[in-house]
């Protein structure tokens, strides 16, 4: 079962990818369902017997690294952490392999695209079930190849490979810090085993790097190489270009698998860094600033995908700067509730671009509620969940981290506080302005369009329905394991803190307007949604209008992709053409080059003297040797 989980998604790859051509793209897709159904069949059972059964453990694959005292062993570590990624990543992923069936239906080649959607979900399975840092730091470049596969997977289209090229580059810069704190790591611990390094970690809290506390410059690495993954502000501007990417990867990428790697990454190493607390006290900070500033630009983005991309850096906010405060359990049990929602959100967006002709500004789009009402239905509950209406699941899981947030009593934990409760007000907003101008309103779309539009077939509207279930009941059946009486029997210690937090403890008797005010300013980001976008349409134009450079502001994203291209990519244009005019054409084409062909001509006139003849060789070899002896003499005197 444990295996199952993990490599039944790998199965599914490799007969689609392999043996796709003979197989067929009907069969290649239904082979990738089932193999993922199946793990996650064993995700759940594993789920079922760690988490709710108390049974953690370790299951040894081989040795992975052997070199001198270096030994790295592959192994499935499932405790509690784990096998609540595990359930949740092959849960989702297989909604959305089967929504991927009908999205997919009229692709050019099925079983390349499906044996990209299993590996990736095979590489993120790998990450969460790492026994060592090495195991884990596969996973990571693992899921970093796949999306890169994925969101260039239409290479014909020149912004896909921009996208694909931008995301792959972004990330090997987070990737370096990764690297540099695993190797701190093992210079500090001796050791890469996860276990080695917890069980000796108060040891080494004395341990200095250049003048530094060690374990503040691991976490602080470590979380440099989550912000990468994770998208958080100054590693996010590959985010939003990811959307070039068919749908279904849009949401395996946002909900389930890449972006989740960094807020894991933390909890997994919490019992270090909660030795770490400069670095926490910067997630906290970074955290908190890439959640407001991603619910700025979400308010006046025009794409349907964008708009949700940025609604998910903004959530990872909410999660980094919950770990940040030391709550572990509460960043976790908001990822595990906003997987539900933001599958939901996204595969909902593509079933509205689906019936819109493959439309995506929501400019163009307006009165087709009637005409998609299961989609309309989702997207409302799936804005309802994001936003924290009470209820649905984020309302639990925002409304603890807020708590937490709250609770921590520090100056970092006020700031995020406010922020977070200014981004909520934002998220409710930007959600309600793509219902409305979605779904509600006169059609703005070309009449062509409009009567084209048309529900999704049941095979997409099944995995939308299930995961509405979800984003409605994740919050409430699962807040007493995850943050609420049973917490520390559930946890079991896989997370550090789950032994005892005060800041947890102090989260659940907050003052009564704190857990109160998320869903005041989320209500009121509603109502002005309404006013601004129906009741008022012509409003946010003179609004716009009025202050024309904060709208361009945050319609060009705070100009981060701007200010990149002067400072790095313009740079390094500037580097390659004196390298390649420079290096290449006058150094390396210009003095090699000619020195070769100085040995070629020498050659030539070496060749003229090969006659053959054995007199003219016999003569040669005379003149040397009178040479020789004339030298030899004349050393002599």
């Amino acid at each position: 079962m444990y295996v199952g989980a993990v490599f039944f998604p790998l199965l599914g790859a490799c007969l689609a990818g392999f043996l796709g051509r003979w197989l067929g793209e009907k069969a290649s897709q239904w082979v990738t369902v089932l193999c993922m159904a199946l793990a996650a069949a064993c995700g759940l059972g594993a789920f079922a017997e760690v988490a709710l059964g108390s049974a953690p453990g370790v299951v040894p694959i081989l040795t992975f690294l052997d070199v001198g005292g270096f030994e790295v062993e592959w192994a499935l570590r499932y405790d509690t952490l784990s096998v609540v990624m595990v359930a949740m990543v092959t849960f989702i992923s297989t909604l959305i392999h089967l929504y991927s069936v009908g999205y997919m239906s009229h692709d050019a080649t099925i079983p390349r695209f499906f044996a990209y959607l299993s590996l990736f979900t095979f590489m993120m399975l790998m990450l969460v079930t790492a026994d060592n840092l090495v195991q884990l730091f596969f996973g990571w470049e693992g899921v970093g190849l796949a999306s890169y596969l994925l969101i260039g997977y239409w290479y014909e289209r020149e912004s896909a490979n921009r996208a694909a090229m931008k995301a792959f580059i972004v990330n090997r810069v987070g990737d370096l810090f990764f690297m540099l704190g695993m190797a701190l790591t093992f210079w500090t611990f001796q050791s890469v085993q996860f276990d080695a390094i917890f069980d000796s970690v108060s040891q080494a809290q004395n341990v200095q790097f250049l003048g530094m506390p060690a374990l503040e410059v691991i976490g602080v690495l470590l979380f440099l190489g989550a912000c990468g993954k994770s998208a958080q502000l100054g590693l996010h501007t590959w985010l939003p270009d990811a959307m070039e990417g068919p749908t279904p990867v849009s949401a395996l990428i946002h909900a389930a698998t890449m972006v989740t790697a960094g807020v894991f990454l933390m909890a997994r190493m919490s019992p270090l860094m909660e030795y770490a607390p400069v670095a926490l006290a910067i997630v906290t900070i970074v955290g908190a600033a890439t959640c407001f500033f991603a619910a700025t630009i979400g308010c006046v983005q025009n794409d349907i995908k964008r708009i949700i991309a940025y609604s998910t850096c903004s959530q990872l906010g909410y999660m980094f700067f919950a770990a940040g405060v030391g709550v572990y359990q509460a960043a976790i049990f908001h990822l595990f509730t906003h997987a539900f929602f933001k599958a939901l959100l996204f595969l909902g967006a593509g079933s509205v671009i689906h019936a819109m002709s493959d439309e995506q500004d929501i400019r163009k789009m307006g009165g087709i509620w009637k005409k998609i009402p299961v989609t309309y239905l989702v997207m409302w509950i799936g804005s309802l969940a994001l936003a924290g209406v009470p209820i649905f699941a984020g309302y639990y899981s925002k409304d603890m981290v807020l708590e937490v947030a709250y609770a921590a009593h520090t100056p970092q934990g006020m700031f995020a506080f406010i922020l977070g409760l200014a981004a909520a007000f934002l998220t409710a907003f930007y959600s309600w302005r793509l219902l409305i101008l979605t779904f509600h309103g006169a059609p703005r779309a070309d009449h062509h369009t409009m009567e084209h539009v048309h529900e999704s077939p049941a095979v997409m509207l099944i995995p939308l329905l299930v995961l509405a279930v979800g984003a409605v009941t994740a919050g409430f059946v699962f807040y007493p394991l995850f943050v609420g009486e049973a917490q520390l029997e559930f946890w079991n210690g896989s997370i550090h803190t789950a032994e005892h937090n005060e800041v947890l403890e102090h989260a659940h008797h907050v003052p009564a307007w704190v857990p109160l005010a998320p869903t005041v300013v989320g209500i009121s980001g509603i109502v002005l949604a309404y006013l601004l976008y129906m009741a008022l349409p012509a409003l946010p134009g003179r609004i716009a209008g009025a202050v024309p450079g904060l709208y361009r502001f945050l319609l060009n994203k705070w100009y981060f992709d701007e200010l990149y291209d002067r400072i790095f990519v313009q740079p390094a244009r500037v580097l390659a053409r004196v390298f390649w005019k420079t290096g290449d054409a006058r150094i390396i084409d210009g003095v090699p080059n000619g020195a070769a062909d100085l040995a070629v001509q020498a050659a030539r006139g070496a060749v003229r003297i090969q006659t053959g003849r054995v007199a003219n060789y016999a003569f040669a070899m005379i003149i040397g040797l009178v040479l020789f002896v004339t030298l030899l003499l004349y050393g002599a005197r």
